[in-house]
């Protein structure tokens, strides 16, 4: 019996068995196509999500494929800026910069890649998953061929379509949006042109935005992808036919405009429908549901891929903890309660976004336009990575200044934080304390600029404890944060540990 079962290698399925692989756990990951999907599909991820590829020792095999760009533009119906989220010149806390770009079968390659190096990770390709039975200590898998496995725990990263999120009869939340969008994916050689845009911030580079064009004739977006990679999001107006707008001669008449007399090469073009979805419940039994199985996030700050990415991290480091026998099975209750509430917040501004891009009254546009434009005014322009709110509930110390946010992650000397003192739950502080099974960093000893000093000076803290997958458990004296985790992780609540 496995320890684990992820059904899906995508993305966030392979990235869950770096993760698990690297902890120890025996893992075993059923994914019924024998290889990668050949197109892109997903292409943004953000600094979050390369810290992540750090902790799972993936780092070195996807970032040189990836792309950094400057952030999100949009553009009102008379092609002024009416939005900006760049991110030029601003701070880096993370080091990584806020946006990347990259090729999905690319990236499936490394992480799929990557899992060769655990014996621990078997990955049986070609092989489908048709049904589950749950017992009190062992889920069991019926798979194609008339096969069966059993593991303690399952993951389904098994997309939008989950056919275990189906076999659990799990019912997906309608957020109230849907939009039917075509997107197309070329290869171009030369710079994209946009054409009679204006107000544009001296600092931007139109060829490293995403480019939201918030044109109520045909709203659509411009993406910079790796290398030559460039991907337009066109929305389907009332009335025209999906089969249609996806001939050659419709879709070289949309991106005619942005590449007349620019070399390129139509790779892709497929209609699908934008929606805000998700799941009521993300967990029952030994069974989660992690990525689009349990979420559907429309892309406007591209956040879906990572919505999953985040979901794996959080299921990791605590699935690791059970497993080894160092805390109860409760801990994995605390899931749902901190990521539902990350993705709903980020949807909804997905969907809040959407609805003014999608706009196709012009008097409604014009109106929009003018109200963004003068909220806009002497405002501290914000970025996409801004959206996340920090955890709220499940294993934080609530009420510590800090707590759920995520953690810097300065450079120390020449590497960064994380490759100087490892992963796990690290407490950074200048008092002597006993951690058990935290790494205690003394902050005096870190040639970070006095970065850490810093951050904690800004919350009047004495420590900070970080959780594996980078958020602030809490702040304050280091002897208590050691406590408070203990008891939550043994499953004492907020209001027994305030009691």
């Amino acid at each position: 019996m496995f320890d684990v079962a992820i059904i899906g290698c995508g993305p966030v399925g392979a990235f869950a068995a770096n993760l698990l692989g690297k902890a120890g756990v025996s893992v075993l990951v059923i994914e019924q196509e024998a290889h990668p999907y050949p197109l892109p599909r997903a292409v943004h991820l953000d600094h979050e999500m390369m810290r992540l590829f750090q902790s799972a020792g993936v780092i070195d095999r996807v970032a040189p494929d990836m792309r950094d760009t400057e952030g999100h533009l949009h553009v009102g119906a008379d092609h002024g800026v009416i939005r900006y989220m760049g991110t030029v010149g601003r701070a880096r806390p993370f080091s990584w910069s806020n946006d990347y770009f990259f090729y999905q079968p690319e990236l499936e390659d490394h992480l799929r890649d990557a899992l060769a190096d655990y014996a621990n990770v078997t990955v049986q390709l070609g092989v489908a998953f048709e049904g589950l039975e749950q017992g009190e200590d062992a889920v069991t898998l019926r798979l194609s061929g008339g096969r069966s496995e059993q593991a303690r725990y399952v993951i389904a990263c098994d997309g939008a379509r989950s056919a275990v999120r189906k076999a659990l009869d799990i019912r997906l939340d309608d957020l109230d949006f849907e939009e039917p969008w075509l997107v197309v994916d070329a290869e171009v050689d030369g710079a994209v042109r946009f054409p009679d845009l204006w107000g544009v911030p001296e600092a931007a580079n139109l060829q490293k935005l995403s480019v939201m064009m918030c044109d109520p004739k045909r709203p659509a977006t411009i993406v910079p992808g790796r290398g030559n990679h460039r991907r337009w999001e066109f929305m389907l107006l009332p009335g025209e036919d999906d089969r249609a707008m996806m001939e050659p001669q419709s879709v070289a008449a949309l991106v005619e405009p942005y590449l007349s007399g620019v070399p390129h090469k139509v790779v892709r073009a497929a209609t699908y429908r934008f929606h805000g979805l998700i799941a009521e419940r993300w967990r029952q039994g030994g069974v989660f549901l992690a990525g689009d199985a349990a979420h559907q996030t429309p892309p406007f700050f591209g956040q879906g891929m990572c919505h999953g990415l985040r979901d794996a991290a959080n299921l990791a480091w605590k699935l690791e903890l059970v497993l080894k026998g160092q805390a109860p099975d409760a801990l994995l209750d605390s899931y749902q309660p901190e990521r539902d509430p990350h993705v709903r917040a980020v949807i909804s501004a997905a969907v809040g976004a959407g609805r003014y891009i999608c706009m196709l009254d012009p008097e409604a546009a014009a109106e929009r336009d003018a109200k963004m434009r003068e909220a806009a005014k002497g405002a501290q322009h914000g970025t996409a990575a801004d959206l996340i709110p920090a955890i709220a509930t499940g294993i934080v110390a609530t009420g510590t200044p800090g707590a759920g946010e995520r953690f810097i992650q300065p450079r120390v000397g020449d590497r960064l934080l994380d490759d100087v003192t490892g992963g796990g739950w690290r407490l950074f502080t200048s008092a002597p304390v006993e951690g058990g099974d935290i790494a205690v960093i003394d902050i005096a000893t870190l040639d970070d600029q006095g970065a850490i000093a810093a951050w904690l000076a800004d919350r009047n803290a004495d420590a900070v404890l970080i959780r594996p997958d980078h958020y602030v458990f809490g702040t304050g004296k280091a002897s208590d944060l050691v406590a408070c985790r203990a008891a939550l992780i043994a499953g004492v609540t907020h209001q027994e540990i305030a009691a």
